[in-house]
């Protein structure tokens, strides 16, 4: 176990924001699952959603009906980098793989990443759905 002081990457609400009654206040989130957290809302959010942070997201929402061919696989694959490359300082993106999962309509998008001042190495892995939800079966 490393004794790294992880201060550093804040402290913030986890996500999805949990309240309990037993502090009367809200589940808090720090060190990597901050970074984690963020790497989350970065994508799950449309670029334009946030008034004013114009700039600020993942426009994924465009994609959503495409057929999952190679240029569209590779067009998002970009999307994702550019995003968290431009939203993220704390982390380098070193990849994003993209992996159609046609029997279940889910594309997975798998973010490798290095936080930058703790040189430490992780994977996210963000669940794309291509059809509508509700006919999905896990």
């Amino acid at each position: 176990m490393n004794n790294i002081d992880k201060s550093f990457l804040g402290t913030g609400w986890n996500f999805p924001p949990t309240f309990r009654r037993e502090w009367y206040g809200v589940e808090m989130a720090t060190g990597d699952d901050v970074v984690r957290n963020s790497l989350e809302i970065i994508v799950a959010t449309i670029t334009g959603e946030r008034i004013m942070l114009p700039n600020y997201g993942c426009n994924l929402q465009p994609h959503l009906f495409d057929q999952m061919n190679v240029p569209t696989v590779a067009m998002i694959e970009k999307v994702v980098n550019d995003a968290l490359v431009y939203n993220e300082p704390r982390i380098i993106v070193n990849s994003v793989v993209a992996t159609p999962n046609e029997a279940v309509g889910r594309l997975d998008i798998n973010v490798d990443y290095t936080i930058i001042t703790t040189n430490t190495r992780y994977n996210y892995v963000f669940p794309f759905y291509m059809q509508e939800a509700t006919n999905i079966a896990h």
